[in-house]
């Protein structure tokens, strides 16, 4: 019986597998969004065609237009690309949230 119990024990204390190496390159937000895939359009003008394209290129499934002076709710959503626009109206940096 000790035996049994002292193997019980022991295997407990085994060492757990390693977890799985992660694939390199950007990470994906929760909600599939990924603001650097997008990076490519930043200095462009800010158009309903740019809005596509970095739906298209984040994998967001929203879309929200921040320029100079908006008021922004500090709400996180996992599925929407943030369009952060200067004040001439091109793209200067997004992010997903």
């Amino acid at each position: 019986m000790k035996v049994i119990l002292l193997a019980a024990a022991l295997a407990a204390c085994a060492a757990a597998p390693p977890e799985p190496a992660s694939a390199p390159g950007p990470a994906l937000d929760e909600g599939g969004c990924n603001a650097e895939a997008a990076g490519v359009l930043v200095g462009r003008a800010a158009t309903e065609a740019l809005g596509a394209e970095a739906l298209r290129l984040s994998g967001a499934a929203r879309l929200r237009w921040i320029r100079p002076g908006d008021a922004v709710t500090m709400d996180y959503s996992t599925d929407r690309l943030n369009v952060h626009v200067d004040a001439r109206g091109r793209v200067e940096r997004l992010a997903c949230g």
